[in-house]
C-alpha cells in the first residue's frame, strides 16, 4: 500500500473531492480519507436528499389546485417508498463520486484520518501512517445541539432524513434555512408542525420583505410559529416527548428536531499535534488562499466557517488545487454569494438587503407582488414577491430578492449580471419573456420607494 503522497485530503465531501480531483489532474499523487460515505453532507445527508423531500412535500399544493385545471386526483402518500427511492439515488451519487476519484487516480481510504504532524496523517482504524507534502482538511460541519436536559431525545437534520416513520407531530427549533425547509417538508407530508425560534421572525439576515412573505406562507400552510421563545428541556412521556418552554408552558410532540446551527468538525482530527490554530468559533483559521498558520496544512469548506454552502466548498477546493498544484494562486471571493431557501414558498437572494443598501448612499427600491400564474384559476392567495435594489437613477444593482416558485433558479441567473456589475439600465435592456414571473425584474419602471440622504422617501 502506498503511504507517501503529495496531497492527503481528510474528508470526502464536496470540497475535498473537488480538491483531490483537480490536484490529481495537475499530476499530484493524491489520497483522500473518508470514514463515512464519499459525497459528504450535501450529497449524503444534506442538500440532495433534502431537496428530494421538498419535491415530495410540494405535491400537496399541486393536488390542491389540480381540480381547477380539470384534474381529479385521489392521492395517497407512502413514506417508505420515498425513503427507498431517496436511498437509491444517494447510493447512485456516492458511486459516481467514488468513480470520479478512481478515474482521476486518487487513492481512497475508507477510514478516519488524524493529523499527527505537519506532514503526517494516521489512518486510525488501519493503524497506518501516511506522509504528505500537503494536507488538506475538508471535514465540514455537523449539527449542533442545545445544552439542555433531554437533548438526546431530539433529532437533527441527519436523523430526519432516515426516520422509519413520520411522527404525528413535530416541533422544530430554529429559524434558519434548515428549520424552515424541514418545517415545510413535514407539513407538506401531513405532519402537524410547529416551529419555535428565539427571534421575532425566521431567516434573520434576509431582506425584511422576504422574511414577512415566508412567515405568511408558513401560516398559510398551517405551520404554527412560536417566536421569542426557547426550548428548556425534553422528557419522555409515553410515546411522545414533552417539551418545556421558556414561557413556562409545556406541550407533547411526536418528535423534536433541533435546527440550531452547525459547528465545524474539528474534534479528534489531531490538529493540536501540528499546531493548527482555530478561531474564536472553533473553526480552522485560514488566509485568503485557505492556508492555515502551518504552511503545509490547508482547509476548505464548512470546517473554516467562512460561508457554509456546498458551492463555496467546491470553489475553495478548486482554488486550493489551482494555488498549490497548478501554479495559479487563486483566492475565492466571498463578497457576493447567492442564498436559496427551499421552503414553501421558496426564497432566494443575492446582494444587499434593503436595510443594508440604505446605508450605502441613495438607492431606489422596486417591488412587485402578484399571484403566481399557476394559482390564478384557484382560490389560493399566495403572493410572489420580486424585489430589486439599485443605486439611484438607474445605477448599479445592489440586491435582488425573490419569494415564490422558482426563486432559486431566477436568482442563479441574476447572479451573472450582478457579478458583472450590471446596472438597472443594463437589466432594462433585456426583453421580457412573457408570461413568466422573472419578467418583472426587467420591466420595473418606477421605484416603489427611494432612499435619499439615508431617509426613505
Amino acid at each position: 500500500m502506498d503511504t507517501k503522497f503529495d496531497l492527503v485530503v481528510i474528508g470526502g465531501g464536496s470540497g475535498g473531492v473537488r480538491a483531490a480531483r483537480i490536484a490529481a489532474g495537475y499530476g499530484a499523487r493524491v489520497a483522500i480519507i473518508e470514514e463515512y460515505r464519499v459525497g459528504g453532507t450535501c450529497v449524503i445527508r444534506g442538500c440532495v436528499p433534502k431537496k428530494l423531500f421538498v419535491y415530495a412535500s410540494r405535491f400537496a399544493d399541486l393536488f390542491e389546485i389540480a381540480p381547477t385545471f380539470g384534474w381529479t386526483v385521489d392521492a395517497h402518500f407512502d413514506w417508505p417508498t420515498l425513503m427507498a427511492n431517496k436511498d437509491k439515488e444517494i447510493a447512485r451519487l456516492e458511486a459516481a463520486y467514488s468513480a470520479g476519484l478512481d478515474k482521476a487516480g486518487v487513492t481512497i481510504f475508507r477510514d478516519r484520518g488524524e493529523v499527527t504532524g505537519p506532514n503526517s496523517v494516521r489512518l486510525v482504524k488501519a493503524g497506518t501512517d501516511l506522509t504528505a507534502k500537503t494536507i488538506l482538511i475538508a471535514t465540514g460541519a455537523r449539527p449542533s445541539l442545545p445544552q439542555i436536559p433531554g437533548r438526546e431525545l431530539g433529532i437533527t437534520s441527519n436523523e430526519a432524513l432516515h426516520l422509519e416513520r413520520l411522527p404525528h407531530s413535530i416541533l422544530i427549533e430554529g429559524g434558519g434555512y434548515v428549520a424552515v425547509e424541514f418545517a415545510t417538508i413535514f407539513a407538506g407530508l401531513g405532519v402537524n408542525t410547529t416551529l419555535i425560534y428565539r427571534g421575532n421572525r425566521v431567516l434573520r439576515g434576509f431582506d425584511e420583505d422576504m422574511r414577512e412573505g415566508l412567515d405568511a406562507g408558513l401560516e398559510t400552510r398551517g405551520i404554527r410559529r412560536i417566536y421569542e421563545t426557547n426550548v428548556l428541556s425534553l422528557k419522555k412521556t409515553g410515546s411522545d416527548i414533552t417539551v418545556a418552554f421558556s414561557d413556562g408552558t409545556e406541550a407533547p410532540f411526536g418528535a423534536v428536531m433541533f435546527a440550531t446551527g452547525r459547528v465545524p468538525n474539528v474534534k479528534g482530527l489531531g490538529l493540536e499535534h501540528a499546531g493548527v490554530h482555530l478561531d474564536a468559533a472553533g473553526a480552522i483559521a485560514v488566509d485568503a488562499y485557505s492556508q492555515t498558520n502551518v504552511p503545509s496544512i490547508y482547509a476548505v469548506g464548512d470546517v473554516t466557517n467562512r460561508v457554509q454552502l456546498t458551492p463555496i466548498a467546491i470553489r475553495e477546493g478548486h482554488a486550493f488545487a489551482d494555488t498549490v498544484f497548478g501554479g495559479k494562486p487563486t483566492a475565492v471571493d466571498h463578497s457576493s454569494v447567492g442564498s436559496a431557501v427551499f421552503a414553501e414558498p421558496e426564497v432566494a437572494s443575492i446582494g444587499l438587503t434593503e436595510a443594508e443598501a440604505a446605508t450605502h448612499g441613495d438607492i431606489d427600491v422596486y417591488i412587485a407582488r402578484f399571484r403566481p400564474m399557476m394559482n390564478t384559476l384557484s382560490l389560493k392567495s399566495d403572493r410572489m414577491i420580486m424585489k430589486l435594489i439599485t443605486r439611484a437613477e438607474g445605477g448599479l444593482v445592489l440586491g435582488c430578492h425573490v419569494l415564490g416558485p422558482g426563486a432559486a433558479e431566477i436568482i442563479q441567473m441574476a447572479a451573472i449580471p450582478m457579478g458583472m456589475g450590471g446596472t438597472k439600465a443594463d437589466w432594462d435592456r433585456a426583453v421580457a419573456m412573457h408570461p413568466t414571473a422573472a419578467e418583472e425584474l426587467v420591466t420595473f419602471r418606477t421605484p416603489t420607494h427611494r432612499y435619499r440622504g439615508g431617509q426613505r422617501v
